[in-house]
């Protein structure tokens, strides 16, 4: 398929950008229909919101806010009415207005809009649609009409959830930011703009592409509106970081003297596939929230998903045609001019990296015990977590929603913004009256009013004397639950936002740990079968279990406790969001199982051939670290970038995500795992054998040559025969001349994975099989001796190397 696409790429790029203008074209036309629906069957608040819906039918459409103050005298004042009631007649008389209800009339519960200072008002505006379905001319007209009467002491301002729409940051912001970012990290990785601008498209196709086809399918299903900013943060990132993957495997075969169309074809033959895998873990981890059934996440689950496999199939079929219109200049210049001048690279890995790798290696248990401390510190938070719900409140101060509930609160109390109501079907009167009768001597209410009886159901509405968010709330709707309506002989429900909210928060709670069990059950048993070794999975899973528990200490001190709130522009803490922590956990551990494939992947693959831990471990660490402290400096760049959304959920999930990759990157795949592995020896690999025969085979990342048969058992002999392809062979001897017995003979890639591998026979002969002509790297390695490396190409027939082992190297002759 790599070669199809290489030599295709013109019909490639082609169909690509006909599906992304297409979509994009039907799914602007069609415009969106995002929902929030936080309820859950089966709830209290959920009963209760049913029953209002009996008492007034067709009150289905969105409730906004329009609050003024005065700075000095009432907002009773002639010259004051004398503006308002003007702009209020205007909002009233707007196409998709059903009503508005303000203080200066005579209807029952005008006075009750006015505060006891007389210096705050309120009206409310009643739209026709839901506030997703409100069109955007209509909020911002009502915004402009009522901000125009403000001015010489009186303040205006407008709340609602319609209203709230139209003050998120302009969309794209933070993608432009995120993708800026991403670009300056691939540049200085791969110092060319060429390659650096691969990852980027490859990126923007899938999550474009995403994106419109979420818009289109809210409308045949209930997708959040947050769900299309999380689809394209968790799509930027791992579209980029998968192109990153693939691109780097590619330049490292040319820089080996591969030619193109090969190179392309070992890199998706190797890379390609283990970003199948590893965006199917992804997937299969997004999945995993289904497993919490509530249907608010449902939609986060099909946005964020098809975001993935869209960014895995453009790396896969787009970024082949992309580098075949780019050829050798996916290499810098100074590259392309040293291999022209030097010949191809050897396959050895220098520089940080292996300094960094050798020194896990010395002092396993010094980073073992820096990292716990560490990891220990950043977690420690997360034992105070509050699961709540986010409100107008965490807005920008700046944003006309935010003052307007601070009026409010300040007008009318801080439980003014969350109300509270209780509603009873066939509720007896004097029953009603002894449930008020409590609830006003409850020292948590400030207000309590009962309402007419409608359609056989009576409402009592409750001003809670605390914040929607507070803790002593949560405990007023227990106690109205639990005490005050048993003992006022009142069957009836809690409802409200406030109530929503919290059994929303209770009930993801009760649910958390059968979904934790289930994605880190998932993922034990994906990783169980692509490495064969019961202790390599469960490093993975209790790793990821710290790395959670570390971002989420982090998003506490930060967003519940407010430490250093002030600095990402937001000023008032709160409970966390009950939905964020089972969406970032899922991401999470979706993107943990990259990174501990990446790494571990090129482990096993040394551990299989040579069957020294040590040096696997050393190996792997070697040449994986570097690309995936890229991948994840760039994941980072990602997600704080969306810190500027304008959008709490996902600045506290930007956040937290941005930290979690860094833990994960930069202490557990860096020096934890390895260091652990390295203390663990031999059990890392260890399974069962009665297990081993029943679980299926899973190659995670296939032969690095473009075609031919994949790595052979270290057991074969030096005189196996060769069932394919061309051969090498030859007779290892000393300096002398003496025949070496027993010495390891392997061919390799051009990029350093073993195809073959035999021991010398007693006279020291060796025979290897060679997929296929083109250069490979043949290596000797004397028992208890260093693998010494040289340079072969082969031929149609077979290639006799003589190898001379000297205490200084070995001569390939």
């Amino acid at each position: 398929m790599a070669r199809w696409c290489y030599r295709h790429r013109l019909v490639v790029l082609v169909l690509w950008v006909g599906v992304l203008f297409g979509v994009g074209a039907v799914g602007t036309s069609a415009g969106s229909d995002y929902s929030n629906d936080f309820a859950l069957p089966g709830t209290d608040s959920t009963r209760a919101n049913e029953l209002l819906e009996k008492a007034r039918p067709g009150g289905a459409g969105d409730a906004g806010t329009v609050v003024w103050r005065v700075a000095d005298g009432s907002v009773r004042d002639a010259d004051v009415r004398s503006r308002i009631e003007p702009a209020l007649r205007e909002i009233a008389g707007m196409d998709g207005i059903g009503a508005v209800n303000g203080p200066y009339g005579d209807e029952p519960g005008a006075a009750a809009r006015i505060s006891e200072d007389g210096r705050t008002a309120y009206a409310e505006v009643a739209f026709a649609e839901r506030a997703n379905s409100v069109p955007t001319e209509l909020a911002e007209a009502v915004v402009d009409t009522a901000g125009a009467a403000a001015g010489d002491g009186l303040r205006v301002e407008v709340g609602g959830e319609a209203i709230a729409r139209i003050q998120q940051a302009t969309g794209g912001t933070s993608e432009l930011v995120g993708i800026a970012a991403a670009a300056v990290v691939l540049f200085l990785a791969f110092g060319s703009f060429f390659a650096m601008l691969l990852p980027i498209v490859v990126a923007v196709f899938g999550v474009g592409i995403g994106l419109f086809s979420t818009m289109l399918l809210s409308h045949g299903t209930g997708i959040p509106d947050l769900a299309p900013l999380l689809g394209s943060l968790v799509g930027l990132g791992v579209g980029i970081d998968y192109a990153l993957f693939i691109v780097t495997r590619h330049r490292r075969a040319l820089l080996h003297g591969e030619d193109p169309v090969t190179s392309v074809g070992v890199a998706l033959n190797t890379a390609g596939r283990a970003v199948v895998f590893a965006g199917a873990t992804v997937c299969i981890a997004l999945a995993g929230m289904l497993v919490m059934n509530l249907r608010f996440l449902d939609g986060v689950v099909i946005a964020t998903t098809l975001t993935v496999v869209l960014s895995v199939l453009a790396a896969v079929t787009l970024l082949p045609a992309l580098l075949g219109f780019l050829g050798p200049r996916v290499l810098s210049r100074r590259q392309r001019r040293r291999l022209a001048e030097q010949g191809p690279e050897r396959g050895a890995t220098s520089g940080l990296a292996v300094r960094w790798s050798a020194q896990v290696q010395r002092r396993p248990r010094s980073l073992i015990a820096l990292a716990v401390v560490a990891l220990t510190v950043l977690a420690l938070p997360v034992l105070s977590l509050r699961l709540g719900a986010t409100d107008h409140g965490n807005h920008p101060e700046d944003q006309t929603t935010r003052q307007a509930y601070d009026l409010l609160a300040d007008g009318f109390g801080p439980g003014f913004n969350g109300p509270l109501v209780v509603v009873a079907e066939d509720a007896r009167p004097d029953a009603v009256r002894r449930l008020t009768a409590r609830v006003e001597g409850d020292e948590g209410v400030a207000r309590v009013v009962a309402l007419p009886p409608a359609g056989g159901v009576s409402l009592v509405q409750i001003v809670p004397t605390t914040s929607p968010q507070s803790l002593d709330t949560d405990r007023l709707i227990d106690r109205l639950r639990d005490d005050h309506l048993p003992q006022a002989g009142v069957d009836g429900h809690v409802g409200g936002v406030t109530a929503v909210f919290k059994d929303f928060a209770e009930k993801t709670g009760e649910r958390l740990p059968y979904f934790v069990a289930a994605i880190v059950g998932l993922g034990f048993f994906l990783l169980l079968i692509a490495f064969r070794s019961l202790l390599v999975p469960l490093t993975a899973a209790v790793m990821n279990l710290v790395a959670a528990a570390a971002s989420f200490g982090v998003v506490v001190a930060v967003f519940q406790w407010g430490w250093g709130l002030e600095l990402i522009g937001l000023d008032r803490s709160g409970p966390i969001s009950a939905f964020l922590p089972v969406i970032m956990l899922s991401l999470l551990f979706g993107l943990s199982m990259d990174y501990q494939v990446f790494l571990v992947s090129r482990m096993h693959e040394e551990w299989m051939h040579t069957k020294d831990n040590a040096r696997a471990v050393r190996v792997g660490l070697a040449e994986t670290s570097r690309v995936i402290n890229s991948a994840a400096l760039i994941m980072i760049c990602v997600f704080l970038a969306f810190v500027l959304s304008g959008d709490m959920q996902a600045v506290v999930a930007g956040a937290g995500l941005a930290v979690a990759v860094a833990v994960d990157a930069f202490i557990l795949r860096t020096a934890l795992v390895p260091a652990l592995m390295h203390l663990l020896g031999r059990s890392n690999w260890w399974l069962p054998g009665w297990l081993d025969r029943r679980l299926p085979h899973l190659a995670v990342e296939g032969s690095e040559v473009p075609s031919g048969t994949g790595p052979a058992g270290a057991g074969r002999s030096g005189a196996a025969a060769v069932t394919g392809g061309s051969a090498v062979h030859g007779f290892v001897r000393t300096v002398e001349g003496g025949p070496v017995a027993g010495a390891v003979v392997t061919l390799r890639s051009i990029d350093g994975a073993a195809l073959d591998r035999v021991r010398s026979l007693a006279d020291g002969s060796y025979v290897l099989a060679a997929p296929a002509p083109g250069a490979y790297l043949l290596g000797v390695t004397e028992e208890g001796g260093a693998e010494h490396t040289r340079r072969v190409t082969t031929g149609d027939g077979p290639l006799v190397q003589d190898v001379e082992l000297a205490e200084d190297g070995a001569d390939v002759h």
